[in-house]
């Protein structure tokens, strides 16, 4: 067994060659303890650690359970999450909503951050590591809150990254403010159809009640004025087509300074927005 036959055994699966190399790569730096180089040059491996990845590919191959659920973890942001089937894998292209929100902090030296629908607490934790900032995470999932604080925890950052169960707004204590709010919120329309991939993620991330999947932008938005501060910011990742839509909610509730940044694939995938006075 070699690296290209554990790969095949994915592509036959029908996993994309890109994504298969991807996920092979990650097995063999967390299983084999390969580095970028040891993988580039492909040097020798142990030959029972090799059989080891090749058994989590088959694994994967059968079930088509994402890679990182059955190995327990993913990278987001350059750390190491725990993830289960209790919260949401970390995407890529939520490294941007991060480096957004890393720029308007650094610009405005913005100290307090409320993290809405958590998860496993990558976005909190991303923000509190990367900046001088006091980063709450809500979400209303009682077992998802447990693997934000077990990642928290790993990474040093109690004093730094705290975590409570809200649903948006429900548990915000009155007279506490934010420099900023951000959100990957779910935003895919109920009865939407998905690759198998996703559908082992918690419906609870994904799926809203509406047609359109713009449920929790309007209630965040809606409810931002007096938990956000005057000046304050509001992102948001947007899902394929809602940015617009996005950008008109924020706009009717007094919103300006509207910014929306596309991801490699050129989709708009995050939007900013500054609270105006009244």
């Amino acid at each position: 067994m070699n690296i290209q036959e554990i790969i095949k055994i994915l592509t036959e699966a029908g996993i994309e060659l890109n994504e298969a190399e991807a996920e092979v790569k990650l097995m063999l730096r967390d299983i084999c303890k390969w580095n970028p180089v040891d993988i580039l040059l492909e040097r020798p491996l142990d030959t029972s650690r090799l059989d080891e990845v090749a058994e989590y590919a088959r694994r994967r191959a059968e079930s088509r359970k994402p890679i990182q659920q059955i190995l327990g973890f993913a990278y987001f942001y350059g750390n190491r999450y725990r993830v289960t089937e209790d919260v949401l894998i970390p995407r890529d292209e939520t490294e941007l909503l991060v480096q957004k929100a890393l720029k308007i902090i650094s610009a405005n030296s913005f100290k307090t951050i409320l993290d809405i629908g958590t998860g496993s607490g990558c976005i909190a934790c991303s923000v509190a590591i990367n900046s001088d900032t006091y980063v709450l995470g809500v979400d209303i999932s009682s077992d998802a809150l447990r693997i934000a604080l077990e990642n928290a925890s790993m990474l040093n950052l109690n004093n730094k990254a705290v975590f409570r169960k809200s649903d948006v707004y429900s548990k915000i204590n009155p007279g506490e403010t934010f420099d900023m709010i951000i959100s990957n919120p779910p935003y895919i329309p109920a009865g939407t159809v998905l690759q198998k991939e996703v559908e082992f993620d918690p419906p609870l991330a994904l799926f809203t009640k509406d047609s359109e999947g713009l449920e929790y932008y309007q209630r965040i938005t809606e409810g931002a004025r007096g938990i956000l501060k005057e000046g304050g910011y509001l992102l948001f990742e947007c899902g394929l087509g809602q940015a617009q839509k996005i950008k008109r909610i924020l706009a009717k509730n007094g919103f300006g300074n509207i910014e929306i940044d596309k991801d490699l694939a050129g989709i708009e995938r995050v939007i900013s927005a500054q609270l105006l006075p009244l």
